[in-house]
């Protein structure tokens, strides 16, 4: 993307901050702080410092030397987020965001979470750095990500479950919202994905793009040159603007971010903005959103609970008006499929989130050639999954076995 198009907040037509009054002075506080810090060296250094020895960076790019051989067209790389710390890229952000608040005196951190990675990351962030937490989840996420809710727990975080609205991502972020106003002189909200006000969607995007510069300066040093094709998953879009934004001025390098497909897009039941989203305003910020004809957001469905969000990031809004990002969408069947052939094949178990981005290059295999080289950000790891791939894929088994657990109770 060219620089010019970002500008005042906005990328291209997309992005902006539309508020209530009374949170205008804590943007303006966070825009100045990040503005003051983005560059500063000592920041820089103690944050880098976090990634290396707490989040575990650098991140390996993995030779998917089997599941290349099985698809029979190119060389698929993996980028490995899912070995990071908390078990997904969400670390990066938050570790950002966390000292940042540190630095601004803020006492307190709150985010919001779906699938609860940006929710883990962000209780162990604040653990680390000594800040009292609470995250909101939607009462609906909160049951299907039952182990992400316990480990939050136990690191010290409160887990408030949001009952309103169809009980899921959404919603967690309006009840942040709501928070956040009601305490805004010692709380920092550690938004998890690159949407809201400006200054978030720069601010996530700059703090998760050290992804696509350690698989820029990776797969040059084994393959001497940058990929044909890099595949992600997009909810919000924190991972694929991660991965992304280091490549978007090489012409070369098709960039493919995978919705959500659901049940498929003619049941209603999804959460592809692409296929089926028009412009629109909410929750903050301008982007394309799933509506009714009334400007209200839909229902979204995805096995998924990191992509069920109604709306994207304006960056990628953008990004995809002017053609540089294509967009495509898996359904749940295929992202089950996905995620069973890379663990027989690779002994790799990727979230469901990261399966999608799978299941997009599967989906595609056609297109590729002999010698196309691709990267797959696997953004998370499926440990949280467990409860929704054990119902699917050895239903009689693990109904036996959650009985005999409640039993021994």
């Amino acid at each position: 993307m060219k620089k010019q198009l970002f500008k005042n907040g906005f990328f291209g037509e997309f992005g902006g901050r539309y508020v209530p009054e009374m949170l205008l002075p804590a943007l303006n506080e966070l825009e100045k702080a990040y503005m003051q810090f983005r560059n500063n060296p000592v920041f820089s250094k103690e944050l880098g410092n976090l990634l290396r020895t707490f989040a575990g960076r650098p991140t390996p790019l993995y030779y998917a030397e089997n599941l290349s051989r099985h698809l029979g067209k190119g060389k698929i790389w993996f980028k490995c987020e899912s070995l990071a710390h908390t078990g997904a890229h969400k670390i990066n952000n938050v570790l950002g965001q966390a000292l940042l608040a540190r630095k601004m005196g803020k006492k307190r951190i709150i985010a919001e979470t779906g699938a609860g990675q940006h929710g883990l990351a962000t209780a162990a962030a604040a653990a680390k750095l000594g800040l009292e937490c609470e995250i909101f989840m939607g009462q609906v996420d909160a049951k299907r990500q039952h182990p992400n809710v316990f480990w939050m727990k136990t690191m010290g975080a409160k887990v408030t479950e949001v009952k309103f609205g169809n009980k899921t991502l959404k919603d967690a972020v309006n009840a942040s919202l709501k928070n956040w106003i009601e305490t805004l002189d010692h709380t920092h909200y550690c938004l998890g994905s690159v949407l809201g006000p400006h200054p978030y969607p720069l601010m996530v995007r700059d703090f998760q793009c050290v992804i696509g510069k350690e698989a820029k300066t990776q797969i040059l040093k084994t393959e001497k040159r940058l990929p044909d094709y890099i595949f992600a998953c997009v909810g919000g879009g924190s991972n694929s603007l991660g991965i992304f934004h280091e490549f978007l001025e090489s012409s070369n390098v098709r960039l493919i971010g995978v919705e959500a497909g659901g049940s498929g897009i003619k049941s209603g039941k999804h959460a592809a903005r692409f296929q089926e989203g028009t412009p629109g305003i909410a929750q903050a910020y301008k982007s394309y959103f799933l509506q009714n004809k009334d400007g209200q957001l839909r229902d979204t469905h995805s096995i998924s609970a990191g992509l069920d969000y109604a709306g994207v990031g304006p960056e990628l809004a953008c990004l995809q008006q002017t053609g540089r990002v294509e967009f495509i969408y898996a359904c749940d069947a295929a992202v089950i499929e996905a995620v069973t052939l890379c663990a027989r094949l690779e002994g790799i178990i990727p979230a469901l989130e990261s399966a999608h981005a799978l299941a997009g290059l599967i989906s595609m295999k056609r297109r590729l050639k002999k010698h196309s080289l691709c990267i797959v950000n696997i953004s998370g790891r499926g440990d949280k999954d467990l409860f929704i791939l054990a119902k699917n894929l050895d239903r009689d088994n693990w109904k036996n076995f959650l009985l005999c657990e409640a039993e021994s109770v």
